[in-house]
């Protein structure tokens, strides 16, 4: 097939096939902007080695996730981290077929085009689209480095605006953005099977097994036991037993959520088909239990983000308890209290990874949404015969309100109860200070002199953070809501009478 007709075929399509290439466009476009930002970071000139102290930090910054060589990369792999779940929202968006588009690849098919080259179509709309999205981010990078490249009283810079990426890296950014967009999505596209008659979606029919379960169970459960047992336990083996036994209920609990999200689905839908009454329950009860592993990587990435965004916020309050503590065991001994702008420092930088969290959940929730609008769009005949023999439009708006929301509700509170409880099997309580000194000379600190002064240790209890926990869950299920509706205005015109008449 020529590159010409490649292109001209790949860029056809309605209204639907716009809006389609227009959300691959903006996913490619936010990805770029990530990219150049990780290059500009990697581009800051270096002053020396983290071994040479201060000496090495450039000053003309005021962050020190900046100014410093040491921190840098992390900046730049926390980057890199989050381009990765939006250049998979951008290659994700190829599932959402429309009637147009399935009509066109199997006539496709039909005059004579093999399976390949129908993949190659779609693949190279996706391509296409991302490259539009990938110079559209590039010159969106360029116009806020212009916007936010201001000093501050110190004359510093927040953000290393004045450093370009290197012209390998812009190059890179504007090809590879494309080409993984389009590798994404022909791989999400296996399961699609276009045939001359029409588009079929493969469905796995195989009920999920039991295992993810129990080990979502040993997650929520695992950290109640640690910090007692790993106590009892160091007595005859060690301490690095407790650290062992953290390190396997994180395991459990991070493939328990991950891969128990179709478990989950399931669960769900057999409580909704078995104790639901009304159609609506019912109708998505069954759905759930015939199709488990619909949208469940995607709501494995949202329960993934959740974790740690849960993690993060213990991690947080445990950080907080334990700077007062410090600072209350050091005013007691006389001391000058901690610098509080180091202090700041790390809550800051704390802060900088919720952000991260926040984004990578927001482009979960739209590949949710991508999955739901493909669901919708694969069921549409399905859904208007169900219309046409009397069911109103809202038993079925309902239905897939209840199909999102339920399994998603629990999912959400294991997510978080995994997250935050991993921390806190090993971390309740934060100590500091404690000893003693001794306030005379060499000769006069010998054992038992009363030049030794104790210190008290002080000890205080790290605090569930169930504000910020909410907030997180809450949001989450806030985005999930707006998923909902737009999964309901794309019902109404699948559910139109005509699609009973379209081949």
């Amino acid at each position: 097939m020529k590159a010409g007709t490649l292109a001209q075929l790949a860029v056809a399509g309605g209204r639907t096939d716009k809006f389609r290439m227009t959300f691959t466009a903006v996913s490619s476009a936010l990805a770029a902007v990530v990219l150049l930002a990780a290059a500009a970071v990697a581009a800051v000139p270096e002053l020396g080695t983290s071994d040479d102290g201060s000496d090495s930090w450039n000053e003309e910054y005021s962050s020190a996730l900046i100014r410093e060589p040491g921190l840098r990369p992390g900046v730049v792999l926390t980057l890199l981290l989050l381009a990765v779940p939006v250049l998979f929202l951008a290659g994700q968006s190829i599932r959402f077929g429309s009637p147009a588009r399935d009509r066109r690849l199997a006539a496709m098919r039909l005059a004579g085009a093999t399976p390949g080259q129908a993949v190659l179509v779609a693949a190279t709309e996706t391509a296409v689209a991302a490259l539009l999205g990938s110079i559209v981010g590039t010159g969106a990078f360029l116009l806020l480095r212009v916007l936010l490249d201001r000093r501050g009283a110190d004359g510093t810079r927040p953000l290393p605006t004045d450093v370009l990426p290197s012209a390998l890296a812009v190059t890179g950014v504007l090809v590879l953005v494309p080409v993984l967009a389009a590798l994404i999505g022909a791989v999400l596209l296996r399961r699609v099977i276009i045939t001359p008659l029409g588009v079929v979606r493969r469905v796995r029919r195989r009920s999920p097994r039991l295992w993810p379960g129990v080990l979502i169970l040993v997650g929520v459960f695992a950290p109640l036991l640690i910090r007692p047992l790993g106590k009892l336990l160091a007595r005859w083996i060690g301490g690095d037993l407790m650290i062992a036994v953290a390190f396997v209920a994180v395991l459990l609990a991070a493939v328990g959520v991950i891969v128990g999200t179709g478990w989950i689905a399931y669960t769900a839908g057999y409580l909704l088909h078995r104790f639901g009454r009304r159609p609506a329950t019912l109708l998505a009860g069954r759905q759930l239990m015939a199709d488990p592993w619909n949208g469940s990587r995607t709501l494995a990435a949202l329960l993934a983000t959740l974790v740690v965004g849960a993690g993060v916020l213990g991690y947080r309050a445990y950080m907080q308890t334990e700077l007062a503590a410090r600072n209350e065991a050091w005013a007691a001994q006389g001391d000058a209290i901690g610098d509080p702008e180091l202090d700041n420092f790390y809550l800051n930088s704390v802060d900088l990874v919720r952000i991260a969290v926040a984004a990578g959940a927001l482009v979960a929730a739209a590949g949710i949404m991508v999955a739901l609008a493909e669901s919708i769009v694969s069921r549409r005949r399905t859904y208007a015969g169900l219309v046409a023999a009397g069911v109103p439009r809202r038993v079925l708006g309902s239905s897939i309100a209840w199909q999102t929301l339920a399994p998603l509700v629990p999912a959400v509170l294991v997510a978080l109860t995994v997250g935050v409880g991993l921390l806190r099997a090993v971390a309740t309580e934060a100590t500091s200070g404690g000893g003693a000194s001794c306030s005379g000379t060499e000769a006069e600190c010998f054992e038992g002199s009363p030049s030794w002064v104790q210190h008290p240790e002080v000890t205080k209890a790290v605090p569930v953070p169930l504000v910020d926990l909410l907030l997180l869950g809450g949001g989450a299920l806030a985005v999930m809501l707006l998923v909902v509706g737009v999964g309901l205005v794309l019902l109404r015109s699948s559910t139109d009478l005509d699609e009973l008449r379209i081949a």
